[in-house]
């Protein structure tokens, strides 16, 4: 079955720049390149990727579009802008050349919990989408209802939530997460990503059982036609290797039919992104 890995990053390592991977983090405290995905891709069965913003400065996306050029697998950039910029709109007309430039993201994790419910930061992402571009939501479980207020004021621009909006896996906690979910479920311009589960898990004690109980609340909210596949390659490595994240989310759709599982692994990737 043909895969899309919707979610991975590329960067050249600096220390300073990328603080966040501290020594907790090891295993990934080096530059990664598209060429060191590409076995884990060819093993699994992947035939494209969208690549994600790391950095917030309009120098990634030519970072990013330097690495497309040059890997025929990456499909899709999912690249950054400053949503409050002056000339926002003129950025955005410029980027439109560049059509594997599908959307756009904001480390809103790292923001305050009102973030994305900031009228500044609804009004940038409503410039988005008169551009058609896509807008990938980065969260952690307290800023869920500002977000549910940020798609609820743009019904036509395509939201997709990253990682699950990151549940606390290690901690078990379930019951408030899964409402929000729900709850941001119910507006159908909303779809979400299967990524990030194994770093929201004990890193060296993870469980497919741990894990499937967040897949199955999203499976039932958003149903297979809003889910999508993606590793957050190579951010999980420090949990789990390529094989292992796409063998944990292989065994949990094995439940749903081919079309279903198809959809999962592909076809909602394909439409949100508009993937060729």
């Amino acid at each position: 079955m043909k895969k899309i890995d919707a979610h991975h990053h590329c960067w050249r390592y600096n220390a300073q720049k990328h603080a966040w991977i501290d020594d907790s983090m090891r295993a990934i405290q080096r530059s990664f390149v598209p060429s060191d995905l590409q076995p884990a891709l060819d093993a699994n069965g992947v035939v494209g990727t969208v690549l994600v913003q790391v950095d917030q400065e309009s120098e990634e996306n030519q970072f990013m579009l330097a690495l497309a050029a040059a890997s025929p697998f990456i499909k899709g950039i999912v690249g950054w802008v400053d949503l409050q910029a002056d000339d926002l709109a003129e950025q955005l007309e410029k980027l439109t050349s560049a059509t594997i430039v599908k959307g756009f993201r904001h480390i809103a994790q790292a923001e305050a919990d009102d973030f994305l419910a900031q009228k500044e930061i609804i009004a940038g992402i409503g410039t988005l989408q008169r551009y058609g571009f896509t807008y990938d939501i980065l969260i952690k479980p307290p800023q869920m209802k500002a977000a549910l207020k940020l798609v609820q004021a743009l019904p036509n621009q395509p939201f997709v939530i990253d990682h699950l909006a990151k549940p606390y896996i290690a901690a078990g906690a379930l019951k408030t997460w899964a409402q929000d979910m729900r709850a941001l479920a119910q507006a159908d311009n909303v779809y979400c990503k299967i990524s990030g589960l194994v770093t929201e898990a004990n890193w060296t004690s993870w469980t497919n059982e741990q894990l499937w109980p967040y897949m199955d609340v999203v499976l039932e909210a958003f149903g297979p036609q809003r889910l999508m596949f993606g590793t957050d390659w190579p951010v999980c490595l420090v949990a789990a290797s390529y094989n292992a994240v796409v063998a944990s989310v292989g065994l949990w759709v094995e439940k749903l039919s081919a079309a279903e599982q198809q959809d999962i692994w592909y076809n909602t990737a394909a439409k949100f992104y508009n993937l060729r």
